[in-house]
């Protein structure tokens, strides 16, 4: 967790992203993390940005941010 990946442009970098998510979930969802704490900070940085509304889809413009 918490790499960034610097394009999206091919489709091997999006095959990754999606690997790492898979990855990032299954681990996650293992029972013994279950009672590990959360990171404050990370939960309220979390929360912001799902807060925030989402980008409207124009034609020719990418939905990702390099500033996420």
């Amino acid at each position: 967790m918490g790499q960034q990946l610097q394009g999206w442009r091919s489709a091997s970098a999006q095959r990754l992203w999606l690997s790492m998510l898979i990855d990032t979930m299954e681990e996650i969802s293992r029972p013994e993390r279950c009672d590990e704490p959360c990171d404050a900070q990370l939960l309220a940085a979390l929360r912001a940005q799902l807060s925030r509304p989402a980008l409207a889809r124009v034609p020719y413009a990418s939905a990702y941010s390099l500033r996420n």
